[in-house]
Order: C-alpha cells, then sequence, then structure tokens
C-alpha cells in the first residue's frame, strides 16, 4: 500500500508542476482612415514649372497621383524611377523621394523594408532643417518598435526626448499603451486625465488569477464561472467528476492498476484546471484591456502614426 501511496502522490506532483507559456500580450489596433493620412501636407515644395517638363519630374507627378490614392506600391516604383533619372546635383529632391519611398513601405506596414531604406541610404545623414525630420524620428522608433529591435528603439526614444520632450513625453505613454503594461502605467506620475481612467475603468472590470486558480482549485470549474464561462465550467466540472467517481470506484473494488490510471487522469485534469483558469483571465484581462485602450488612444492620437505632420 505504501509503495501505491507514493506512485500516486509522484504522480500528482509531476502534473502540478506542468507549467505553459505566459506570453501573451494584448493586441491593439489604430483607426486610420485614408481620408486622415490624404489631409496631412507635404513637407516638400512644390515642384517648379521647369521641373514638372523634366523626365524624373513627369514620373515625381504620376507617382504622388498613386501616393494621394495611397496606392502604395505604384508610387514606390513610380518614386524609385524619379530617382534613377534626377540629376546628381538635386541633393534635396533626392532627399525628398528617398524619404516619399521611405513613407511608401512605412504606410505599407513593410517596417523592415523602411529600417533597410533609411540605414542604407542618404536620410541617415539628414539633420533636423530637414522639413520633415520629426516625422522621420517617429516613423523610424515605430518601425524599431515593430521589429522587436528594442535597443534601437530605445536609443531613438532618448534621442526624441532630448530633443521633442513632449513627443517624446506622448511616444513614452503610447510605448507602455501598447505593451499593456498595467505596473508601468499605474506607476506613472502624473498621469493625464484620458490615462487615469483608461486604468480606473481597467482596475475595476479586470479579474484575479489568484481568485480564479483559487476557485478551481477548491471547485474545479468555479473559476471559469468567475471568469463569464459557463460552458467551460460546466464541462471542467462534469470531467473532474466523472474520473473522481471512477477513481474511488476502481479502489473500493480493489482495482488499484485501473484506479492509479484514473486518477492520473484527474490530476491532470485538476492541475490544468488550475493553470487554464489562470491562463484564461489573462486573456480575459486582456480583453477588457484592449477594449478600453484602443479607442482612447485612437482618440488622444497616441499610436505613433497619429503623430505624424506630414505625409505625401
Amino acid at each position: 500500500m505504501s509503495k501505491f501511496l507514493s506512485a500516486l502522490i509522484a504522480t500528482l506532483f509531476l502534473c502540478g508542476c506542468h507549467r505553459g507559456s505566459d506570453d501573451t500580450h494584448p493586441k491593439l489596433s489604430y483607426a486610420v482612415q485614408d481620408r486622415y493620412l490624404r489631409s496631412l501636407p507635404s513637407p516638400f515644395t512644390p515642384l517648379t514649372p521647369t521641373e514638372r517638363l523634366q523626365d524624373w519630374g513627369k514620373e515625381y507627378i504620376i507617382a504622388m497621383g498613386f501616393a494621394h490614392q495611397l496606392d502604395l506600391y505604384p508610387a514606390m516604383n513610380g518614386f524609385k524611377r524619379a530617382l534613377f533619372l534626377l540629376p546628381s546635383d538635386q541633393t534635396e529632391r533626392k532627399l525628398e523621394l528617398e524619404y516619399n519611398i521611405f513613407l511608401c513601405y512605412y504606410f505599407g506596414q513593410k517596417y523592415i523594408d523602411a529600417i533597410y531604406t533609411f540605414e542604407q541610404g542618404p536620410l541617415r545623414t539628414v539633420t533636423p532643417q530637414f522639413p520633415a525630420y520629426r516625422d522621420l524620428l517617429v516613423i523610424l522608433y515605430d518601425c524599431y518598435i515593430e521589429t522587436d529591435a528594442e535597443e534601437k528603439a530605445q536609443n531613438m526614444l532618448s534621442y526624441i526626448q532630448q530633443n521633442y520632450p513632449e513627443l517624446g513625453t506622448n511616444l513614452s505613454y503610447s510605448g507602455l499603451l501598447i505593451q499593456g503594461d498595467i505596473p508601468a502605467l499605474d506607476a506613472l506620475d502624473p498621469k493625464t486625465p484620458p490615462l487615469e481612467n483608461l486604468l480606473t475603468q481597467y482596475h475595476s472590470q479586470a479579474k484575479s488569477p489568484t481568485t480564479a486558480k483559487t476557485l478551481n482549485a477548491f471547485i474545479p470549474g468555479a473559476g471559469y464561472f468567475y471568469l463569464g464561462q459557463p460552458q467551460s465550467a460546466f464541462t471542467a466540472m462534469l470531467l473532474n467528476g466523472l474520473f473522481i467517481w471512477g477513481s474511488v470506484y476502481a479502489y473500493q473494488h480493489h482495482q488499484l492498476p485501473l484506479g492509479i490510471i484514473l486518477t492520473s487522469f484527474e490530476a491532470g485534469w485538476y492541475f490544468g484546471g488550475i493553470y487554464g483558469a489562470g491562463v484564461e483571465t489573462k486573456h480575459y484581462n486582456e480583453r477588457v484591456y484592449e477594449r478600453l485602450a484602443t479607442p482612447m488612444m485612437n482618440r488622444e492620437r497616441l499610436f505613433p502614426i497619429l503623430m505624424l505632420k506630414y505625409a505625401f
């Protein structure tokens, strides 16, 4: 009998030690309407009558027509053709064309291509006198964030905070909000009224993983009821009840091998249910956060793309 108890305890221990991935994050989305991007002015001077008559100027005009319609692929190719035809002494127009290509990649969510265009081209040498310099920094920061280049993103953010303090603060808030870093957001002082309201609503609606797991530990399935998932709760109660009954029945009728097998299955369902309640709580809280943060960030223009001042 002592061997049986040892085997049973070992089985329960192994099942209870199982851990899964906790690497889940909220997914926020910005609502950029085409008319918003079209409403942004160009930071560059219009072509002169002489420039419009040159081959590169004609390509530029066609590309800009596609760009204003946000038809990005032909627009980008048009800017590249214009760049190829541009005389070598037209330094400012070259930077403008390079920036427009960079902007096409960014608006098309081709973040790696946008970074490559910057790092391998003349845009990396521009100074604050470049008309779109501020927007260039914002786009680079966003591209580094989107490609998980955390060190480059942090360096870019530090540079922006030094030179554009208000923009740097907004981007810092934006990064924490996109990551859903609640402890860091709670620690901010002072907080803007929209951020304070967001956190107040979130804390009032979020569920406790500890509570969900504890409920499931005492009554399998109760943690899912706590999360508003009655179907999952009923399933958990039914499965745990069946395996517990089967295990007890087997032990009462001296069928130890069957009892051990059923107990091991029950241990899996039991400890898996406890862990699953914790995971489901995280998912539940993420959905609550997404529902609250997405409209606030769109309304307050806290997504990087909504901080741009210029487009085509």
